[in-house]
C-alpha cells in the first residue's frame, strides 16, 4: 500500500485505507448500476434494493443480529446522535436520565451535554486507571427513571475493551436499554448484539476498510423492542427512522467491509497483536514511557503511550515526515486541551499531553514497524536533549508540582 517515499500509516483508528476489494465491489454502482433504492417502478431501482438489502444481511451478521434491525445512516455519529436522541424522546414517561461514562467518545458526550439543556439528567461515571467501568457503581446508578445506558464497546484512544456481557445482563436485570458506541470493536473482536443485551448498536464503515459517510444503527427489535424519534424527516425511508436517498455505493461497500472482515479478523487479530506487542515493547524500552491502559483485555491493533517531560504533539512534529500516528480522537483534534480519556483515567493534564496513538492495520508490515520504532527513537532522543524538564529530571528534581 505504500513505497519507501510515504508516510508509514499507524492511525488506523481514525480511519482506514479502503481495501481494493470494497472499492471492486462499489465501482458498479457509480455507473452501471445508478438507481435509487428507494425507485420501486424500474429494474435500476430493484438492482439498488437488492444490493442495499445484501449489504444490510452482511452488516447484520458481524453483529449478530437481523437485517430487519439494522438502519443506515451517514456515519456513527449520526448513528449515535438519533440513539440517544431517539430514546430521550420517546422514552420520558419512564424518566429523563442517562448514564454514561466520562471516557466515552465525544460523539456520545457532546449528544448528552445538548440533551442536559432540554432537561435530560446525565450521571458520568468514572473509570478506573486502566479505563474500566466499576460495575458495582454502574448498578448502583442505575433508577427506575434511567432510560438508558450508553457504554463504548472499545476505547477509541486507548483500546480498552468493556465487559459487555456483564453490562448488559446487568441492565437487562435492571430493565434499562443498553447503547453501545461500538465503532472501533466491529470487524476487530467479536460483537454478537444478543450475547451482551444490547439494545443500540452504532458503527461505521470507515473503520473497517470501508468507504467514509456510511454507518449503521442495530435497533433492536425483538428483546426488547426499541422504539426510536426519528431525527432527520422526509421521505420515511429505513423504517422513517432516517429519511434520505440511500448513498448506495457508500453501503454496498459497507457491506462488502464487513463480509471480509467477518471472514478473516481471528488471524487479523493475532497478525496485529504480534506487531503491536513489537512496537510496544521496544518503545517501553525508553527511559520513562508509559502505557496507558490494560496490557490485555484491549483491541488487537492499539498502542497508547506517555512519554514523559514531552509534549505528544511535539514528538509527532519531530517525525511528521515519517511515520502518520495520533495524539488522541481524530474527532476531537481541533480541541487544544489534553485526552479527556487519558485524563478520567487519572493522568493528570501533562501526561496526558504526553500521549501518543499508535493504531495499526490490515496492511501494516513488520518492517514499518521496525522503521516506525526508529523514528520515535531518534525524536524522543532528539527532543529530551532540549527539554529543560528532561533536563530537570536527570539532575534528580521533583516535578510533581508541575504535573508530572
Amino acid at each position: 500500500m505504500q513505497n519507501k517515499n510515504q508516510l508509514i500509516y499507524l492511525d488506523y483508528n481514525s480511519t482506514t485505507p479502503v481495501d481494493p476489494r470494497v472499492i471492486e465491489a462499489m465501482l458498479p454502482f457509480f455507473y452501471e448500476h445508478p438507481g435509487n433504492a428507494a425507485s420501486h417502478h424500474h429494474a435500476y431501482g430493484w438492482v439498488a434494493e437488492e444490493a442495499v438489502d445484501h449489504a444490510r444481511q452482511q452488516l447484520a451478521k458481524i453483529i449478530g443480529a437481523d437485517a430487519k434491525e439494522m438502519v443506515f445512516t451517514s456515519g456513527a455519529t449520526e448513528a449515535i446522535n438519533l440513539a440517544i436522541k431517539g430514546v430521550f424522546a420517546r422514552y420520558q414517561r419512564k424518566g429523563k436520565h442517562i448514564i454514561t461514562l466520562q471516557s466515552e467518545h465525544k460523539a456520545v458526550l457532546d449528544t448528552c451535554a445538548a440533551l442536559e439543556k432540554k432537561g435530560a439528567e446525565l450521571s458520568y461515571l468514572p473509570v478506573d486507571n486502566k479505563g474500566f467501568v466499576d460495575l458495582e457503581e454502574l448498578a448502583a446508578t442505575i433508577r427506575p427513571d434511567t432510560i438508558l445506558v450508553s457504554i463504548m464497546w472499545a476505547n477509541n484512544e486507548t483500546g480498552v475493551i468493556q465487559p459487555m456481557e456483564a453490562i448488559g445482563q446487568l441492565c437487562a436485570e435492571k430493565g434499562t436499554l443498553l447503547m453501545s458506541d461500538a465503532t472501533q470493536a466491529v470487524g476487530k473482536i467479536p460483537v454478537d448484539v444478543s450475547a451482551a443485551k444490547v439494545a443500540l448498536l452504532p458503527f461505521s464503515s470507515h473503520k473497517i476498510y470501508g468507504p467514509k459517510g456510511v454507518g449503521a444503527l442495530y435497533v433492536s427489535k425483538y428483546q426488547p423492542r426499541v422504539a426510536l424519534q426519528a431525527q432527520i424527516e422526509g421521505g420515511g425511508h429505513e423504517g422513517g427512522l432516517r429519511s434520505g436517498t440511500l448513498n448506495v455505493p457508500g453501503i454496498v461497500g459497507f457491506g462488502k467491509a464487513a463480509a471480509i472482515a467477518n471472514v478473516g479478523f481471528e488471524a487479523e487479530a493475532k497478525k496485529l497483536t504480534d506487531l503491536r506487542n513489537y512496537l510496544e515493547n521496544q518503545l517501553l524500552q525508553i527511559s520513562e514511557v508509559y502505557r496507558n491502559g490494560p496490557s490485555d483485555q484491549r483491541l488487537p491493533n492499539v498502542s497508547n503511550l506517555s512519554f514523559k517531560y514531552l509534549s505528544g504533539e511535539a514528538i509527532m512534529m519531530a517525525f511528521k515526515e515519517q511515520l502518520a500516528v495520533s495524539s488522541g480522537s481524530a474527532c476531537t483534534s481541533a480541541d487544544p486541551d489534553p485526552s479527556h480519556v487519558l485524563q478520567a483515567m487519572g493522568n493528570s493534564p501533562n501526561m496526558a499531553e504526553a500521549a501518543l496513538r499508535f493504531s495499526l492495520g490490515r496492511f501494516t508490515t513488520r518492517k514499518q514497524i521496525q522503521m516506525a520504532i526508529g523514528a520515535v527513537k531518534a525524536a524522543v532522543s532528539k527532543l529530551r536533549a532540549e527539554s529543560p524538564a528532561w533536563q530537570l529530571y536527570e539532575d534528580g528534581v521533583d516535578l510533581s508540582p508541575m504535573g508530572w
